[in-house]
């Protein structure tokens, strides 16, 4: 209900306030399951994402703010609830295989999942190694990958600010990208990279960064 809400009525405001310059939004399926996979600039990034796709969008968040006390507590879980957002133990040593899990669920139910397949915000604008939960996930679910490629997200939003800003922001899709029948394929860590670095270059295609093959974050993030 909260997001039918935002849809119609706050998702149209932002579009006209921010003008996100969007292309592709073709390749995003109307229904049925699909994976949003996206470079991570910004906290940002989960509002221009739904906003561009014309569809919701779902996104793992940290649990802890579906276990906040007293009524603000409610209410932030009931709002994080009805937006879409999935609660995930991120310190839970099986968090990354849980998120998988999880993830393959509600690809079961044909919705679309957003990921962050670098696991973590950029920490200086370039493209870092993505990891391998991405891949894990279209392999076991065969739901369709989108690639994505965020601009200017982090002008809107940087780091550690608060106060959004009006700056250009451009959000572009590219064909979705199917690995369905190759269920066997996850048992291979070489082909789990393979499929890894298939979406990465796709993502990269549209986001036009540097690409850095390292990791932006030694911690896991949920392996995505």
């Amino acid at each position: 209900m909260l997001y039918r809400a935002a849809e119609l009525v706050v998702s149209p405001l932002l579009r006209a306030y921010f003008q996100p310059q969007a292309s592709g939004q073709e390749y995003v399926p109307r229904t049925g399951p699909a994976i949003i996979a996206a470079n991570h600039l910004s906290a940002a990034d989960e509002v221009f994402t739904p906003i561009t796709a014309r569809r919701q969008v779902l996104y793992f968040a940290k649990d802890e703010y579906f276990n906040l006390p007293g009524l603000r507590g409610k209410i932030t879980a009931w709002t994080f609830r009805e937006m879409g957002q999935v609660p995930v133990d991120r310190d839970n040593p099986r968090a990354a295989a849980l998120s998988v899990e999880v993830g393959v669920e509600l690809l079961a139910q044909n919705k679309a999942l957003g990921i962050y397949p670098e696991g973590t915000r950029s920490p200086d604008g370039r493209l870092h190694k993505f990891r391998t939960g991405v891949a894990r996930l279209a392999l076991r679910s065969g739901a369709p990958v989108v690639p994505v490629g965020l601009i200017g997200t982090d002008l809107v939003l940087p780091e550690g600010q608060r106060r959004w800003r009006r700056a250009p922001v451009e959000v572009h899709y590219g064909p979705a990208l199917d690995f369905s029948g190759r269920t066997e394929d996850e048992r291979s860590s070489r082909k789990l990279r393979e499929v890894t670095e298939t979406i990465r270059e796709a993502v990269q295609k549209l986001s036009r960064q540097d690409y850095v093959d390292t990791y932006g974050s030694s911690v896991k993030a949920a392996d995505f």
